[in-house]
C-alpha cells in the first residue's frame, strides 16, 4: 500500500532490475542528473563505474544534487525519508519538513560498532588515526569476543575518518546521517550478532531495525542452458571436486593496476586451477599481466562477461 519515490541518477535508475508488474504502480523513479566534475570520468554515476581512487570525486558531484533533491522534497508531501551516509546532506532538508528520517547502513552491526557513537563518526574517529586502534576491540566492547581488524584491513579502515575529494570523510558522513535520524535500518538480522546489535543500539541512544540479509531470488540462477553456464560447467567439470579458486571481487571493489598484477602473479605462483570473473569498468584503464592468460591456459579460466554466480558457487 505504500507509495515509493525513488531517487537516483540516470544511469543508475536505468540499471536497475525491472519492477514486478504487481508493484509497478506502487514506484516513481526520480531521475536527477549528476552535476559534472572536473576529473570524474565522462558517465560515471556509481561507485562500480570508477576505481577507488575517483570515490571522493564522485561524492562530490553526489552532493551537487542536493538543491535538486531539496526541491523535489518540498513538493512531494512524503510521510518518511530513507538515505545513507553518501547522502547525509538529506536529513537536515528532511528535518526542515518535519520528514521522519530513517538511516540506512548496508554494514553489520559489528562494524559499525567498531566506529563508536555518531558523535565518534562526526569527529573523524577522533584519536584513533594508527592501524593498532583497530586492531583489538574499542574500549566499549564489554563482552567477550575476537572480532578485530588485521593490520592491512586496519589500514584501509583508517581511511573512512579521512577527508576525501569531497571535502568530507566518510565518518562524517556517516555521523551527521546517524545523529539526524528518527532511527536506523541495518542490512543484517538480529540472530547472527545480538550482543553487537545490542550495543549499537545503546551507542547510537535510537531504536535499530534489522533488514535482514537480503539473499538473491532463487529465480535469479543463471538459466541451465544459457551459453554462459554451459561453457564453464564443461570447464569446472574437468577439474577435481573442491580444487577450484573463484575470484569474484564484485562490482564495488575495482583493483588499481599495482593490486591487479599482483593477484595476477599471486594467481599464477600458486599453481591452483583458478576462475576469474574478471569484469571492470568502462572508465578503467587496467590490464592482465602480458601474457597471463596463455601462461595459464587451462589451469585458470578468465572470464570477462557476466558470470552465473550461483550456479557456480552451487558446482
Amino acid at each position: 500500500g505504500h507509495r515509493i519515490s525513488f531517487i537516483s541518477t540516470p544511469r543508475n535508475i536505468h540499471r536497475l532490475p525491472k519492477t514486478p508488474p504487481h508493484l509497478a504502480s506502487s514506484f516513481t523513479f526520480v531521475e536527477i542528473p549528476l552535476p559534472k566534475i572536473q576529473g570524474l570520468p565522462e558517465n560515471a554515476e556509481s561507485t562500480m563505474d570508477v576505481g577507488l581512487e575517483d570515490q571522493g570525486l564522485l561524492k562530490k558531484a553526489y552532493d551537487g544534487m542536493e538543491e535538486d533533491v531539496a526541491r523535489f522534497l518540498r513538493n512531494s508531501c512524503a510521510d518518511a525519508l530513507i538515505y545513507d551516509f553518501a547522502g547525509f546532506w538529506v536529513s537536515s532538508i528532511a528535518m526542515d519538513l518535519g520528514i521522519p528520517r530513517f538511516f540506512f547502513c548496508i554494514f553489520p552491526s559489528w562494524f559499525m560498532d567498531f566506529c563508536g557513537t555518531p558523535e565518534d563518526l562526526i569527529d573523524e574517529l577522533k584519536d584513533r588515526k594508527n592501524p593498532e586502534d583497530f586492531m583489538s576491540p574499542p574500549k566499549w566492547v564489554t563482552f567477550g569476543t575476537k572480532v578485530a581488524y588485521k593490520y592491512y584491513e586496519a589500514k584501509l579502515i583508517i581511511g573512512v575518518g579521512e577527508k576525501n575529494a569531497s571535502g568530507f570523510s566518510d565518518a562524517y558522513r556517516g555521523g551527521i546521517g546517524i545523529s539526524q535520524s528518527d532511527a536506523v535500518i541495518i542490512r543484517h538480522c538480529h540472530e547472527f550478532e545480538t550482543e553487537w546489535f545490542n550495543l549499537l543500539a545503546n551507542l547510537y541512544q535510537k531504536e535499530v531495525i534489522p533488514l535482514g540479509q537480503l539473499p538473491p531470488h532463487f529465480e535469479e540462477t543463471e538459466n541451465p542452458s544459457s551459453d554462459n553456464w554451459v561453457s564453464i560447467k564443461e570447464w569446472l567439470d574437468t577439474k577435481t571436486k573442491g580444487s577450484v579458486l573463484y575470484i569474484a571481487l564484485g562490482s564495488e571493489a575495482t583493483p588499481n593496476q599495482d593490486q591487479l598484477t599482483e593477484l595476477a602473479h599471486g594467481l599464477e605462483l600458486s599453481q591452483l586451477p583458478f576462475l576469474w570473473a574478471f569484469r571492470k569498468p568502462a572508465s578503467s584503464t587496467v590490464k592482465l599481466p602480458d601474457g597471463f592468460e596463455k601462461r595459464t591456459e587451462g589451469r585458470g579460466m578468465v572470464w570477462k562477461g557476466w558470470v552465473p554466480q550461483l550456479n557456480i558457487l552451487g558446482h
